[in-house]
């Protein structure tokens, strides 16, 4: 919990806080209020579909439940707030010689950073022998970056030279993966949001040159978004989507941003499962997503 509550400090003084200055004390619900609070969720990232979905749903319970003060209106907020949001699924990484998880999201998302996280995190928390693939071969920077960032957290990663083909790594990798007895391989993948036909091309080669090797991979397509974007990583997520088999989502730079709302409508908007978020630096502040730990620091200074 204190994890959450310190990484989400900037969100929790902005909008979500001001929701939780309007539902204060014991004066009455009225229609301003209602509104004001529309204003304020939408303004914290949730957009219209969610927003409108979250107060018909606190307004239908608020009726049921005879609810009529402001405090009590927080309150039943917050729970509607977290059904919002499910717990997401175990990721389908194990039970297997070998497990691949292809990373997907645009330049500048946190790709690449994250990916070095989530290796340490397997590595070190769930005892994971772990192998990256360069596949984003189109940026220099992109290969050098991974391969620092496997020397630090000790995990090697497959590389070529840039302008190389991705799918070529992506076979080396996955071959040498499979021979040294690797659990799980994360491929990194182009940044940038191609022509439909060029991302749905590039990864489809990914696809079936992994699968020559392992025949059901990738078993987990990972969408990386920037938390600081809002709306915007919505609309990516959709792009995407339309693309890609998107199998979960990870939110990095929670930390930094004073909204947080578009969390709740990759949930609700997409049915997307988000199963990790970034709430700092470290190399530690990649965690896994909780819905009830994510709500209640949204709002509350205080451990509850």
């Amino acid at each position: 919990m204190g994890i959450f509550r310190d990484g989400l400090s900037k969100t929790r003084q902005s909008f979500f806080g001001r929701i939780g200055q309007l539902l204060t004390g014991a004066d009455a619900i009225d229609d301003d209020t209602w509104e004001d609070l529309e204003s304020l969720l939408i303004q914290a990232d949730l957009g219209v579909p969610t927003t409108q979905a979250v107060l018909t749903e606190t307004r239908t319970r608020a009726r049921k439940d005879n609810v009529r003060k402001l405090t009590d209106l927080n309150k039943l907020l917050k729970t509607v707030l977290r059904d919002t949001l499910r717990r997401p699924p175990t990721m389908n990484i194990s039970g297997r010689e070998l497990s691949i998880i292809l990373i997907v999201g645009v330049n500048g998302s946190g790709k690449t950073t994250t990916i070095a996280k989530l290796a340490h995190r397997l590595r070190n928390v769930n005892g994971r022998k772990v192998m990256l693939a360069a596949g984003d071969t189109f940026r220099a920077a992109a290969i050098e970056q991974l391969q620092t960032w496997g020397a630090r957290i000790d995990v090697p990663v497959i590389a070529n030279k840039p302008g190389s083909d991705p799918a070529a790594v992506v076979y080396d990798a996955t071959s040498a993966a499979k021979a040294r007895g690797i659990d799980v391989l994360i491929i990194d993948t182009a940044g940038r949001l191609h022509t439909n036909a060029n991302l749905m091309s590039e990864l489809a080669k990914i696809r079936s040159v992994s699968q020559k090797v392992i025949p059901d991979a990738p078993h987990e397509t990972l969408l990386i978004l920037d938390g600081t974007t809002g709306q915007n990583a919505l609309q990516q997520a959709q792009k995407f989507r339309e693309m890609v088999d998107i199998t979960g989502v990870i939110v990095t730079k929670l930390d930094s941003t004073a909204k947080g709302g578009m969390v709740f409508a990759i949930n609700h908007d997409l049915g997307l499962p988000i199963h990790y978020v970034g709430l700092g630096e470290k190399m530690d502040d990649l965690v896994m997503f909780q819905p009830e730990y994510f709500v209640e620091s949204l709002f509350d200074d205080q451990t509850s």
